[in-house]
């Protein structure tokens, strides 16, 4: 069982008793704002969700929950190798504790399972993530219309990526 400490954070697999704490996060409108789902209606919707988290097959990605002071507050990884997501409470916004997954993760991605690229696909109204991502080096590669219908409504994307390369020049830097 890979578990990732950081400074603050406990990235660790998912487990089936993490539903309802997951479930807090998926039934948030605000924390769904710009996720590829509308708010989960039910914990059966989450506990769906979360059982294709855990049952990942081994080498096509890794997938995390995150936990703060042993509370689960979202979840990070690469679901699919090599797109990177994650989603946080709203009650952890704004204390820097995304950057903190999102770089674990990325390091895992290229250090262990020897990614290349890692890519993202962020709703160009998330302002806070398109920052968060732009700062630890990924960069812009196209922009598509209407490539996710959520709720009815058509959204567009940002695509980004961040080369294994840019990654260690950037870890260099701030060492």
């Amino acid at each position: 069982m890979v578990v990732i400490e950081t400074q603050r954070l406990r990235l660790r697999p998912a487990r089936p008793d993490d539903v309802e704490a997951l479930h807090s996060v998926l039934s948030s409108p605000e924390a769904v704002r710009y996720w590829s789902t509308p708010p989960h209606p039910d914990l059966a919707r989450t506990r769906q969700w979360l059982e294709s988290m855990i049952d990942i097959p081994a080498g096509e990605g890794e997938d995390f929950v995150v936990e703060l002071d042993g509370r689960v507050i979202g979840k990070a990884g690469l679901y699919r190798f090599p797109e990177i997501g994650f989603i946080l409470h709203p009650d952890a916004w704004g204390r820097g504790l995304a950057g903190e997954a999102v770089e674990a993760v990325i390091d895992r991605g290229f250090r262990v399972h020897g990614l290349d690229t890692v890519v993202a696909d962020v709703d160009p109204r998330n302002q806070a993530c398109l920052r968060l991502l732009q700062r630890r080096g990924f960069k812009e590669t196209g922009r598509r219309l209407r490539s996710w219908c959520v709720g009815g409504v058509w959204c567009d994307s940002v695509d980004l990526a961040l080369s294994r390369g840019d990654w260690l020049v950037g870890v260099a830097q701030r060492a």
